[in-house]
């Protein structure tokens, strides 16, 4: 008989109550302190993305850290365009609140990755995403969502730019055409802490009270 697999651990209740804890203050920050962030740290945080799950084992998250200050500036020039034409499609009460929520952390984040999906990856050999392509990006989302707890839990602050040109970035940061945006993430130090999320503080919107499931 092949050797049986050894089985994981049983997690003991406290330890589940702060895993709750954790995903309750992983908030979307945008107001960052400049402070540095530790290159041991970081790196220990980004490791978890290698422990996240992708379709066929594909692993198609592909990270670029913009370190300078060309590449910081596009990618500002890049949400300040996109962010005035949001601002151009709303009216009203919507309209009057845009200007002042803060939706990037661009300013002062002295961590800032744009994480990409390498749509052509050879690894993995299509397994999954011939029939749902769309899964190496879910997969992106997922390695993400894995690396903001780990930083989360190391106190860090992460914000997920997303009012920007995606195509546009691609191009000033001159990535291979088979890679598509997900993400821009902005870390470091959180200025303030929040247990609750800033554009339900602020007014913009509710979050739901309570999950709804349907069944077939």
């Amino acid at each position: 008989m092949p050797a049986q697999a050894p089985q994981p651990d049983r997690f003991a209740p406290a330890f589940r109550d702060e895993l709750f804890r954790l995903m309750h203050w992983r908030r979307d920050v945008r107001h960052f302190r400049p402070d540095p962030v530790d290159e041991a740290l970081l790196d220990r945080c980004l490791d978890a993305f290698r422990l996240a799950p992708s379709v066929g084992l594909s692993e198609p998250w592909r990270i670029l850290r913009l370190d300078s200050e060309t590449a910081r500036q596009a990618a500002r020039a890049n949400f300040e365009a996109a962010n005035a034409a949001a601002l151009a499609g709303y009216d009203g009460e919507k309209a009057a609140l845009y200007p002042r929520l803060k939706l990037s952390g661009m300013d002062r984040a002295p961590v800032q990755l744009a994480v990409f999906c390498d749509e052509a990856t050879p690894q993995g050999a299509g397994l999954g995403a011939a029939t749902m392509p769309e899964m190496r990006r879910y997969s992106v989302v997922a390695a993400i969502s894995m690396f903001w707890l780990a930083a989360r839990a190391e106190g860090l602050g992460v914000g997920w730019v997303s009012v920007l040109d995606p195509d546009r970035l691609c191009r000033d940061l001159a990535v291979p055409d088979d890679w598509s945006l997900v993400a821009y993430l902005c870390i470091g130090w959180p200025e303030v802490e929040r247990d609750h999320p800033e554009l339900e503080e602020v007014g913009w919107e509710r979050r739901a009270e309570a999950l709804h499931v349907e069944g077939r």
